[in-house]
């Protein structure tokens, strides 16, 4: 598994740089629908989706110590499966995201938590009088840690969501989903892992500055929501990588602790997609 990691970490890394997405998107208010929409045909099939980060930090709600604190990280990549846009310009991928919860700081450095998320779904991105406004997504998603026993937690959804920019550097996002719950370890994940989220992102008129927000609403009638805080930096001016900081406070930041209450505080690098990350 340690294998498989690494090998897919030096893919991310080494081999699909930022460039690698849609390069030369043309001035939005320059050119037509019909432009950008041959730009996005012309784009490669191979792209990175969310956020890919390595992190590292501790508790902010008790004392740190080789048990609270670890390192988190996340690989994600998507797949376009179409030469070219299906009807009502939409665009077929597969999509796949790994999560991992590392205790670096305890004896032998265990692994504790691998989170898989493979999906598959239709993509259509958004126009309004020529101008490119964002994305809506219609995906199943399949989420488990590929445990057995006790430490078994899976389940499936089916997703819609949109990424939508109220100005050049304002972006909304957002993401319900119906529930196909098939872990038996886990049939109360909704009161944890949420029914739906929210959020936006702020971007500096340089494109060096970037802070996030995203809300996850746990079900039930209260107004408890999972809260994760993000402000990153671009290093080098025309390079993907950013300095990181992420707070991340509420439950279900990892499968196997769905239902234990995190408030955890870690600090790394994160290479972002060109256009917007998914959430």
């Amino acid at each position: 598994m340690r294998k498989v990691v690494t090998i897919l970490l030096l893919l991310v890394a080494g081999f699909v740089p930022i460039r690698a997405q849609i390069t030369n998107l043309p001035n939005q208010e320059k050119y037509n629908t019909d432009s950008l929409r041959r730009e996005f045909d012309r784009g490669p099939y191979f792209t990175l989706y969310k956020d890919n980060y390595f992190i590292a930090g501790t508790s902010t709600n008790a004392k740190p110590s080789n048990t609270n604190s670890d390192v988190k990280f996340q690989i994600s990549i998507a797949q376009r499966l179409t030469r070219s846009t299906l009807p009502f310009n939409t665009y077929l991928y597969l999509f796949y995201t790994q999560k991992c919860m590392w205790n670096v700081f305890e004896e032998s450095m265990p692994m504790r938590d691998f989170n898989f998320n493979p999906g598959i779904g239709l993509a259509k991105h958004l126009f309004v009088k020529d101008r490119y406004i964002g994305k809506v997504t219609l995906m199943l998603e399949h989420e488990s840690n590929g445990r057995d026993g006790l430490a078994s937690r899976s389940w499936n959804k089916v997703s819609l969501a949109s990424n939508v920019f109220i100005d050049p550097n304002i972006m909304i996002h957002g993401k319900i989903w119906i529930p196909i719950i098939d872990g038996q370890n886990n049939k109360d994940i909704l009161d944890y892992c949420g029914i739906y989220q929210t959020g936006l992102t702020i971007t500096s008129p340089n494109k060096r500055f970037n802070f996030g927000l995203t809300l996850v609403k746990r079900r039930g009638w209260r107004l408890s929501y999972n809260s994760i805080w993000e402000i990153s930096y671009r290093v080098f001016k025309h390079d993907n990588q950013y300095l990181f900081l992420q707070f991340y406070n509420g439950y279900g930041e990892n499968l196997l602790d769905y239902n234990r209450f995190h408030s955890r505080l870690r600090f790394g690098l994160v290479i972002k997609p060109k256009l917007f990350s998914e959430f």
